[in-house]
């Protein structure tokens, strides 16, 4: 083994982390980045928009692994994730 090369298992890899921004005034409620978060960060609030719907909400803000699968499914942009600077 070469000098610069670390054995498997030495370190492990990091977990990236992103930021979830909400536009609440785009959004149209129909919770599809509720349903489709595999770590469930995003949920419904109590509040109403100005079309009258209950946007999302980061409701566990540290779960989430940028996978932008929120971002991707969300039929009026009204979501977007940046990656968390640390």
């Amino acid at each position: 083994m070469r000098y610069w090369e670390k054995p498997f298992g030495k370190e492990k890899p990091k977990t990236i982390r992103g930021e979830i921004h909400i536009i609440p005034d785009r959004c149209k409620g129909c919770s599809f980045c509720i349903e489709y978060c595999p770590r469930d960060v995003l949920e419904l609030s109590k509040e109403f928009n100005k079309k009258g719907y209950h946007p999302p909400v980061v409701a566990k803000p540290d779960r989430c692994t940028f996978c932008g699968l929120c971002e991707m499914i969300c039929p009026d942009f009204a979501i977007f994730v940046t990656e968390k600077e640390e």
